[in-house]
Parts: C-alpha cells; sequence; structure tokens
C-alpha cells in the first residue's frame, strides 16, 4: 500500500513538473528567466530548498575555486532530467565553446583522481553545483552561480537585463595532461600561449617596464576576495605597444571573455573601450622559458584579469577576471537606483 502511495506521488510530481515546464514554454519571458524556472520547475521540494538562497544572501558572495561541499545542488543530486534543464540554464550565459571546456574541466577531476590515488581531496565530476539566487522574473533582481573546482561563474540579472557576469574563474589542474586518455588537453591553452606570445613579442625596453619581478606569485593575488583590490600599477601600457602587440593584447582579453557568450563577451570589451584602453598595463612576473613558474595580469580602469601558473611544477593554471565596480552586480544596482531616484526628483541635467 505504502509502495503504491509512492509511486502515485512520484507520477503526480512528474506529471506536475511536465507540465509546469510546458506551461513556462508558452509565457513571453526572456531566455534566462525561463531557462531558471524550467530548471527549478523540475525540482522536488527538498532539492528546490538547496538550490534556492534569496537574492540578498551573503551566500551570494560566498565564492571559491578549491575542492569542497558547496552550497547549492549538485549534479550528483540531480536525476538525468534535471541535469539536462541545468546545462540549459549554464548556457544562457557561456558559449557553445565554453560549455565544452566546462565539460572537459569536469572530467579532469578523474584525471586527479588517478594521479593521486586516494591522497588528494575527494574528486567527482558531478560535485559541480548550481544555485539560484531570488526569484527568476523579468522585473527586479536575481542570479545564479555554477561552481565546483577550478570553476566559479555567476550571473546578476536586473528587470530581464544581464547586468553582472564576474568574478569569473577558471583552472585546470593539469594544465596540460601528459598521461592517459585525456593526454594532450590543455583546457587554458590559448590563456597560455597568447601571454607568452605577447611577452616574448617585446622590445628590451618594453621588458623592463613589463616584467615586474623574476619570481611569480603562488596564487592569483585577489584570491576570492568579495571585492577586488586594484593591483600596483606596473606594467608595459597599451599605448606603448605597436599595432601588432595591441592586437595581442585585445585577442588575449576577448579569449578571456569568450568563455561567456558572444553577446556578454561584446558587452565587456565594449565597457572597456568606454573606459579608455591606453592606460590598460599588461605586467609579468616569473620566468620567460615555458614550463617555468609565470603570472601576467591585464589590468584596466574597470578590470582585472590575472594568469598565474605556479602549482605543481608550473602544470597547475588559474585564471580570473574580475570587474572593480561590477562584481556580483552589487555596484551597478546601487547606479541603477540612484539614477532612477535622480530622474524622480527631477534633478539638473536627467
Amino acid at each position: 500500500m505504502q509502495r503504491h502511495s509512492l509511486l502515485a506521488a512520484g507520477f503526480a510530481f512528474g506529471l506536475g513538473a511536465t507540465l509546469a515546464v510546458a506551461s513556462l514554454a508558452l509565457r513571453r519571458e526572456t531566455p534566462s528567466v525561463q531557462a531558471a524556472r524550467q530548471f527549478l520547475a523540475t525540482l522536488e521540494p527538498d532539492k528546490a530548498q538547496k538550490a534556492r538562497y534569496p537574492y540578498d544572501s551573503a551566500e551570494r558572495f560566498n565564492w571559491h575555486f578549491v575542492p569542497k561541499e558547496r552550497n547549492g545542488l549538485s549534479f550528483k543530486a540531480m536525476t538525468p532530467e534535471q541535469q539536462k534543464v541545468a546545462l540549459a540554464l549554464l548556457r544562457i550565459g557561456v558559449s557553445a565553446d565554453g560549455v565544452k571546456r566546462l565539460e572537459t574541466l569536469r572530467q579532469m577531476e578523474n584525471v586527479l583522481r588517478e594521479i593521486e590515488q586516494g591522497r588528494g581531496p575527494v574528486r567527482d565530476p558531478d560535485l559541480y553545483f548550481f544555485t539560484i539566487f531570488g526569484e527568476p522574473s523579468d522585473k527586479g533582481k536575481w542570479g545564479w552561480r555554477y561552481e565546483g573546482h577550478h570553476v566559479s561563474l555567476q550571473w546578476c540579472v536586473r528587470d530581464g537585463k544581464m547586468i553582472a557576469d564576474s568574478p569569473q574563474f577558471v583552472g585546470a589542474n593539469p594544465a596540460e595532461i601528459r598521461d592517459g586518455a585525456m593526454k594532450g588537453t590543455r583546457l587554458l591553452a590559448k590563456e597560455e600561449d597568447l601571454g607568452y606570445e605577447l611577452v616574448q613579442s617585446l622590445g628590451a625596453e618594453q621588458k623592463k617596464e613589463c616584467v615586474c619581478s623574476e619570481t611569480a606569485p603562488n596564487d592569483i593575488l585577489t584570491g576570492n576576495s568579495r571585492q577586488a583590490a586594484i593591483q600596483e600599477d606596473k606594467g608595459v601600457s597599451y599605448s606603448e605597444l605597436t599595432s601588432a602587440q595591441k592586437k595581442l593584447l585585445e585577442k588575449l582579453i576577448v579569449q578571456h571573455a569568450a568563455l561567456h557568450t558572444a553577446e556578454l563577451s561584446k558587452k565587456r570589451m565594449t565597457a572597456i573601450r568606454r573606459a579608455g584602453v591606453e592606460s590598460i598595463k599588461f605586467a609579468w612576473m616569473g620566468s620567460l622559458e615555458r614550463g617555468k613558474a609565470h603570472y601576467y595580469r591585464i589590468q584596466g580602469k574597470t578590470f582585472l584579469i590575472e594568469l598565474d601558473n605556479t602549482q605543481n611544477n608550473a602544470n597547475h593554471v588559474h585564471t580570473v577576471w574580475r570587474d572593480f565596480k561590477g562584481d556580483f552586480g552589487a555596484d551597478l544596482i546601487a547606479e541603477h537606483y540612484q539614477r532612477a531616484a535622480h530622474q524622480v526628483t527631477g534633478s539638473l541635467g536627467h
């Protein structure tokens, strides 16, 4: 009797979730809202409770990139159908190539398990988590996060528009897989290779400006701070580069932005150009020789990119993109409401 009741309840839930997803498809909502609601509609109450937090929760700023248990709902806790809908939400913020790269990143947990043979932390490609903050809607604020070992991505939506997609962290260990079925895989190859190409193209005087230290830091300098601090104003500036070198630097910035969709990547580049490119600086620390510990930083008025490859004999790379006023959307939202208040009060100039 109890078994029949459980089966009936399960059927009722499955039918309800299916109908909910179907009805959502008929609504005229932005893709992000539709994808988030579809994901939530497939979840049983206990799973939904794990996946959801208030928008203003401190958890939204609790981001990290080390292998540890997260708050949110993991692939491991999802059914295959729920995993499929979760990936549809991921595709709203990440490019098609980015999705492939993130899937490769997850499978690298299996590589680490083989290398470590139980000596390290738990390595599981299903321990990657989705978290929804607030109520997905085309009015008001909400957002979502995708996070696990070596990845932390978050998006913030206001009144139906994506206003923030940082911090953005992606790492790879090993940076180059040298054995096994995934031998030859370099998840962040372009980010490293373009950096090397740019620094090695510099003339003697340019290198004096660019190379700040012969020793690379042990990790990205900003860590998992809630707000990124502006780093030292060191490095070779965009204005001091040749035309070919400028194109290389632009290509490198675009490569870091390209994890996200073309629309979001373009939005980032537009914001950088509006802030002014002449003051952007490219700084290098560590060896200029491939395979040795190295670090580079690209810093402009509004953004910071870091790449560090020093751990595990310089075969363990971390990259991060921070927006000084845009991380988590906090300052951008404040500016929006300040502008709205000025418009209501009829301030001069509005």
